[in-house]
């Protein structure tokens, strides 16, 4: 039997770089990875689709060279079949093909131990893989998450792409039903409808991005249509049924939707299963989820540790990024503790949405909004303009919430972010005075507004 001082299981972004940090360290380490070093983000998830985005954008953008005064005509651009493959293989470059030689051989060159396969633990302080017995000193849960396949009728029976599988063919299908309205959903929905393709999109809920303002997912849902999405909100598919070489979808409505393809965008959930975790007597959550203290230990264990999707806290990889920092600092003998009030979230659509913050029920807020079309870079850019909300704890005087959607929100919102994670005071921040013309001008009304009814609050 081999032993390590830490085996990581998974080697997403989290997991890869608890494992880096454990090896330049001294410490022995094994990682253990059925596909690829570095988890989906980089080959079949962000890197890729935001590759796309900008393709799809760059498209639009030349389409508009007339009217920002770069040229005298429009260009001329060939078809969207003709481009597509062209998005296609530098979507491809910026993926690395798909193909993590380079950073597997990273993790070996540190001194990482890189055990392909799927690991389960077998008895405290034992991970097998394939036979192979691997004991630990700690161990670290960074198994990721896995696309969620609604339970629907036929569903098996025509063509379907998870967004995985989107982000790595090649194909550009004429028509495509997108079942649900989170942000790979609307991601996805703009880059081939960009493309040429017939879009229908239907979110079971009232609007798009459950967790997002409704004010905000409204903008969007307005975008989105504008480019000719059909956006379906409060309406499920019931079933599902071959027509032809593509699918047939009823609603719940009624209603029938044809398309050549559909994708599936209904969620990911924390992939836990089989791992054996109930060996060490850990319990799931409702959705497989594997819970933590702030200090990223497994609740109820002290040598077992969890960062990433499967813990559920937010499923982005600056998440992942910054649970791994923690448990790695812990790891070596630290006392970090992990605070999320401020962590941000976006969706790479063009406006992008961009929000940060959380509060509880009982904090009595006061909020105030501005509208991005009312700055001066607006006019300037020649943009559609946007939306900007801010939210304040109306006792404290700090900002808790933000959210916007305009252009490169998801940039110039880290100031909130900031403000947020550093409790600024409220007068602070309505004297904070920000270049022009800049976008990041949108928060200077708001926030004297909220300083002013906090002001008259105390």
């Amino acid at each position: 039997m081999e032993s390590f001082d830490v085996v990581v299981l998974g080697a997403g972004s989290a997991g890869e770089s608890i494992a880096h940090a454990m090896a330049q360290a001294g410490r022995s380490v094994a990682l253990v990875e059925l596909l690829r070093v570095g988890g989906e983000c980089p080959y079949v998830a962000c890197m890729p689709s935001k590759s796309l985005l900008r393709s799809a954008e760059a498209r639009v953008l030349a389409g508009q060279l007339a009217e920002l005064g770069a040229t005298a005509d429009d260009p001329a651009l060939d078809s969207p079949a003709q481009a597509y493959p062209a998005a296609v293989r530098r979507r491809d470059r910026i993926a690395a093909g798909r193909d993590d030689a380079s950073a597997a051989r990273r993790a070996v060159e540190l001194g990482v131990a890189l055990v392909r396969g799927t690991g389960r633990i077998t008895r405290p302080g034992v991970v097998e893989v394939d036979g192979r017995e691997l004991a630990w000193t700690d161990l670290v849960i960074a198994t990721g998450s896995t696309a969620v396949r609604p339970d629907i009728p036929g569903l098996g029976e025509v063509p379907t792409w998870t967004s995985d599988e989107a982000l790595s063919a090649d194909e550009l299908p004429d028509s495509l039903l997108v079942l649900g309205g989170g942000a790979v959903g609307c991601e996805l929905s703009q880059v081939f409808r960009r493309f040429g393709t017939e879009v229908t999109l239907v979110q079971t809920g009232s609007q798009l991005l459950a967790k997002e303002l409704p004010q905000i997912a409204d903008a969007l849902a307005a975008v989105l249509r504008k480019e000719g999405i059909e956006v379906v909100l409060d309406d499920e598919v019931t079933g599902l049924s071959p027509a032809g070489t593509g699918a047939l979808a009823t609603l719940r409505s009624g209603r029938a939707i044809e398309a050549s393809r559909v994708l599936i965008a209904t969620g990911r959930k924390p992939t836990t299963a089989g791992l054996g975790l109930e060996v060490l007597g850990i319990t799931t959550g409702e959705r497989g989820e594997v819970g933590v203290d702030p200090h990223g230990r497994v609740k109820g264990q002290h040598n077992v540790w969890a960062a990433g999707d499967v813990t559920a806290v937010g499923p982005y990889t600056h998440t992942a990024n910054y649970q791994a920092r923690l448990v790695s600092a812990n790891l070596l003998g630290g006392d970090r503790v992990a605070d999320y009030r401020a962590i941000p979230r976006a969706v790479y659509t063009d406006p992008p949405v961009a929000s940060v913050g959380t509060w509880d029920d009982d904090v009595e807020v006061i909020t105030a909004s501005m509208d991005i079309g009312d700055t001066a870079r607006n006019s300037t850019e020649g943009t559609g303009g946007g939306l900007l909300v801010l939210t304040a704890d109306k006792r404290r005087g700090v900002l808790v919430g933000a959210a916007a959607i305009g252009p490169r929100a998801d940039e110039w919102l880290g100031e909130a972010t900031l403000a947020i994670r550093a409790a600024v005071p409220l007068k602070v921040l309505a004297d904070v005075v920000h270049a022009f013309p800049t976008f990041g001008e949108a928060f200077e009304p708001p926030l004297r507004e909220l300083a002013e009814a906090y002001q008259l609050s105390v």
